[in-house]
């Protein structure tokens, strides 16, 4: 792996302004350290991928959806000059569904399946009293889910299809994530109520 966690710490603070976009990579980071460690790969790896997945997402909005300009496509290709391997330059892509590149690895389902649950897991501890991780249940998490005015940015359809493409149950896939998050809440600004 040519790229160091460090210098892709770098890229996320060179091209990301937010502070809640990089939070929300953050949050992908530590679930798919925890998403590695289950399956038996390399948490490295597979962390550095979530981390960097939405580096390049503010400086290459892509509200056309086009499969192969701005994000993800410009991200991957600043990595990949970098040195990041094809198939985590793959997986990038492949979570922009949008993109037409197939999640056909663990690494792939993996980070389709985190990224829009850790926003709205982020987003239902934000609306808690507690601002707390510590406190939310998976009954929370499914009832915000139906409410289709909460999180509106958080596609509904790709968080459940992401359970689907790892063969687990969605409420087993929450549980799994929020456990994941909880020890990190402070890194993401939350649990300061």
């Amino acid at each position: 792996m040519a790229l160091t966690r460090p210098e892709a710490l770098s890229l996320v603070h060179e091209y990301t302004a937010s502070d809640a976009l990089r939070k929300h990579m953050y949050a992908v980071e530590i679930a798919m350290r925890a998403m590695a460690e289950r399956a038996g790969e390399d948490p490295e790896a597979w962390g550095l991928v979530g981390l960097v997945h939405d580096f390049d997402y503010e400086r290459f909005p892509n509200a056309a959806h086009a499969p192969h300009e701005e994000h993800p496509a410009e991200g991957v290709s600043i990595l990949a000059a970098r040195g990041l391997p094809e198939p985590m330059q793959r997986a990038i892509l492949g979570h922009a569904s949008y993109t037409g590149v197939p999640r056909e690895t663990p690494l792939a389902r993996a980070l389709f399946a985190v990224d829009e649950l850790c926003g709205f897991l982020v987003a239902c501890a934000l609306v808690r009293p507690s601002r707390s991780l510590q406190d939310l249940e998976v009954s929370s998490v499914r009832k915000k889910l139906k409410d289709k005015a909460f999180a509106r940015g958080v596609s509904r359809e790709d968080v459940i299809q992401g359970a689907a493409e790892l063969g687990v149950p969605l409420d087993e896939h929450i549980a799994f994530v929020l456990a994941a998050l909880r020890p990190h809440e402070r890194v993401l600004g939350l649990g300061q109520a």
